[in-house]
């Protein structure tokens, strides 16, 4: 189990084809802080049928989209 997992399954159940979440709403739902093994471990989320489409460091954003 990831320490993603939480984020993952979230992201899974809301099934839009589209989902912008900001740092803080990440932290809310996974219960850790994002850091820099979020690019590590963001490919494991293609098992949930998602892929991060675009980080925003400026914003504080993360973007996932559904993998068609």
């Amino acid at each position: 189990m990831s320490k993603y997992t939480a984020l993952w399954e979230y992201i899974q159940r809301n099934g839009s084809p589209s989902m912008k979440l900001s740092f803080d709403e990440i932290h809310d739902i996974a219960g850790i802080e994002m850091d820099h093994s979020f690019l590590r471990y963001k490919k494991e989320l293609t098992q949930y049928g998602y892929q991060v489409g675009k980080i925003s460091l400026k914003e504080r954003t993360v973007i996932f989209n559904r993998i068609d």
